[in-house]
Formats: C-alpha cells, structure tokens, sequence
C-alpha cells in the first residue's frame, strides 16, 4: 500500500494564503522555501512528504494544532518557530492575520544529515510535537534561507547548502527523535496483536483515533508502535486507519441511502469535505458518483 503524502506546492490546496516568496524553479537539493500571507483560518492539513518548519514574520495570534490526536496551544509572533514532523496529518486553527515562512528539509535531506552526525544507519527520524519553539537559530536560519529564495545573488546555491546543513544538524540535536535501524530478525507487531489493533479500529473509527490510542492497545509507546506497525503491514498507521475509514464509506454508499455528512460521521472523517477531498485522491470519483455508480 503506498502513501499519500503531499508536496510543498500541494498545501495551498488545504491552506489557502498568498505567495510571498518560494524557491527558484530549478530547485535547491533537499529543502525549498513558501512565504505566506495568512488571514485566520481553520485548516485540516494532510500528511506532508517533508518535514516543515514554520518561522513566524509578522502579525500575532494564538495558535491551536491537533497531532496524533493531542490539542496544543501557544501564542504565536515574530521570532517564533513551529514544527511539524513528515507524514503526520494534522489539524491548525488561528484567528489573526499572520505572514510566514515555510521551510521544508526531506527526509533524504535529514537522513544522510543524520547518517554524518551519528555514524550509524537510520530508519527514521521524527521530530518533536512543537507548536512554540523557543529557537531564534531556526528562526534566523529560515529567514535566510527566504531572503536567497527573494534575492539569491552568486553563490546562492552553496549558501542554502551550507545554510541547510546547519538547520539539520540544529533539529536533529534539539528537536528530534532518530530510530536506527535495528540488526534483529523478527520485527513486527504479532498477528494477534494486529487483531487486537483492527478490533479496536473497528469499534472506534467514528471518533479521533490517535497513535497514543493505537498504541495503548499492545502496551508499547508510540514511536515503537509505529515502527512495528511499518514492517508488519508495509503501511504508515495513518495511512492503514484513513483505508478502513474509505472502506466503510464504500459499504455505507453501496448498501445504505444514508446522508453523505452522516456517512462521513459514521467513518470518522473530520467532515463531509474531508471525505470528499480522499475519495478524489484514492478514487477519481466523489461519494455522490461513487454512490450513483455502485
């Protein structure tokens, strides 16, 4: 099964704002950069391919972000950093207008960082859940990187890749987590446990189901969980629940008339649209044709 995960140019699609500056077309190795002006919103945003910082330029607000669940709050103004682990979706709420950068490192980028620093083979790497980073080194990093992204000038490229540089080794030392790869055989979550998983999805997929939970159900902490899950199903946890949520949305529409805001209940997307917007990108279709077509 293969991921879903979007792309820097994609998040407009979920967060609307306007452009105020990103990286040369030809593009720089391992990160890009998004300015953005931003009035209030409140924004489902899809799991990311990459990993993404979030430097505050102007304007003030209180922030609220959902990850893996967990609600968190902080007031958010210039000199502030946000940041947001790859392949998490997560769920953002903000009131004031704002104007941010975006800066976006791979997971190729940070892994062969990592690989340098630590001197051993890397199976992933996750950052903290950090909504309010007290980091003026990632905030000044990042706003460098946009001002080459505005004006690069001779020599553009080296500095990003010597700015870039400086920006992983910084995360991966202060905000981060780095999974190894391990040398034993026999990784995996057991079948039973993977039936006491699909048990618990089964009873729960009306209402937010977060990795803690997922977790909490075989006794083992996130991160490991997570890890296990990969190599017995070759499937991300959120992408495995987001299937069996498409799933049961199939059975309603072929076997009930049930409405389609009911339906999307029923399978626990965060509502209608949400639904909507995972049919186009798995199916080609929508609920309504999906429904008239079965």
């Amino acid at each position: 099964m293969s991921e879903q995960l979007i792309v820097p140019d994609q998040l407009p699609d979920w967060v609307p704002g306007r452009v105020t500056v990103r990286s040369p077309d030809e593009g720089w190795h391992g990160v890009s950069v998004r300015g953005y002006r931003y009035t209030g919103l409140d924004v489902h945003v899809p799991a990311m391919r990459d990993y993404m910082i979030v430097a505050y330029r102007r304007g003030g607000t209180a922030m609220t972000r959902k990850l893996d669940g967990d609600w968190s709050h902080a007031a958010l103004g210039p000199g502030d950093v946000s940041l947001l682990t790859r392949a998490s979706d997560s769920h953002w709420i903000w009131p004031n207008d704002i104007e941010v950068v975006h800066v976006y490192l791979t997971q190729d980028e940070l892994a062969t960082t990592c690989r340098q620093v630590y001197q051993r083979e890397v199976a992933d790497v996750e950052l903290h859940d950090v909504l309010k980073a007290d980091d003026p080194a990632i905030h000044r990093t990042a706003m460098m990187i946009a001002v080459e992204a505005a004006h690069g000038a001779v020599g553009s490229r080296l500095l990003v890749e010597s700015l870039t540089c400086q920006l992983a080794v910084h995360i991966l030392r202060r905000h981060a987590h780095v999974h190894f790869k391990e040398t034993r055989s026999g990784e995996g979550l057991t079948p039973a446990q993977l039936r006491v998983v699909d048990e618990y999805l089964s009873a729960n997929l009306t209402s937010e189901v977060s990795l803690r939970s997922l977790a909490a159900t075989v006794g083992l902490s996130r991160h490991h969980f997570a890890r296990q899950f990969r190599a017995a199903t070759g499937s991300s946890v959120h992408e495995y629940v987001l299937e069996r949520r498409l799933e049961r949305a199939r059975i309603l529409l072929r076997r009930t008339r049930v409405p389609l805001r009911d339906v999307a209940a029923q399978c626990g997307f965060a509502d209608q649209s949400h639904m909507t917007r995972v049919f186009r990108q798995r199916l080609r279709t929508t609920p309504a044709r999906f429904r008239l077509d079965s």
